[in-house]
């Protein structure tokens, strides 16, 4: 199982990967692990995960 994240409303997410792509995904098959030099962010108003540079 890749990276899961639960956002502040209870929602989980999972990272997936399509070519350079990174998004999040309800659906937990084919998750990828989040890379290292990478963080994760949650908009405050939608609550949706966002992938970003450390």
């Amino acid at each position: 199982m890749g990276f899961e994240y639960t956002n502040s409303r209870g929602v989980k997410y999972y990272l997936h990967k399509r070519g350079p792509l990174l998004f999040f995904s309800k659906d937990p098959a084919d998750s990828i692990d989040l890379p290292e030099r990478l963080e994760v962010k949650e908009n405050p108003r939608t609550g949706l995960p966002m992938v970003k540079k450390k």
